[in-house]
């Protein structure tokens, strides 16, 4: 087995490219280059011309009334299944819900609770179902907050919908644990 040298590698360092000037404009936080698909960066400058200090950003408007965040606006993350800043379109259902587990990335579990009617006692019974949603960074829900989320393509095994509003709540305890209908 000789002399192991894997335990001894160094961090290879960036080449500094000229793309390096715009990765200042994204979050560099994965190990592939993060880029919005809808920007070009690899157009060459012209030498009299002076550029622009804010970088180029896509970002749109969803339709149905709901409001374009000021995050997704000015923001520099980059996420190809976010509602406003990537290629997810909305349509379908629009449904409300209380989040109860911000604990995976960008993915939040939303609860709904309803009555379920009896007939033989001609009365309800209290029900609930839970819904996995994307959530865009640009938006930071906690657990109890209330949250509109609208139908999109399928993005993973269990999520089709989209986060496009969170209204913040105050809720004592545990959110699980209160019965609220939206």
């Amino acid at each position: 087995f000789g002399s192991s040298h894997f335990g001894s590698r160094k961090p290879t360092q960036v080449p500094s490219t000229p793309q390096s000037s715009f990765a200042a404009a994204m979050d560099q936080t994965e190990k592939a280059y993060q880029k919005q698909d809808a920007v070009f960066i690899g157009s060459k400058r012209l030498l009299g011309k002076k550029s622009s200090k804010r970088s180029m950003r896509y970002w749109r408007n969803v339709g149905l009334s709901f409001t374009t965040p000021k995050e997704a606006k000015e923001g520099n993350f980059v996420d190809k299944k976010c509602p406003f800043t990537g290629n997810v379109s909305i349509r379908g259902k629009i449904l409300k819900g209380m989040v109860i587990s911000t604990k995976m990335k960008r993915t939040i579990i939303i609860r709904r609770n309803y009555l379920h009617y009896i007939k033989k006692f001609n009365r309800f019974e209290k029900r609930h179902s839970n819904m996995a949603a994307h959530c865009s960074p640009a938006f930071e829900p906690k657990e109890g907050d209330i949250v509109t989320v609208g139908q999109c393509r399928p993005l993973s095994k269990t999520v089709r919908f989209n986060v496009l509003k969170v209204e913040k709540n105050q809720i004592f305890g545990n959110p699980r644990k209160v019965f609220m209908l939206f």
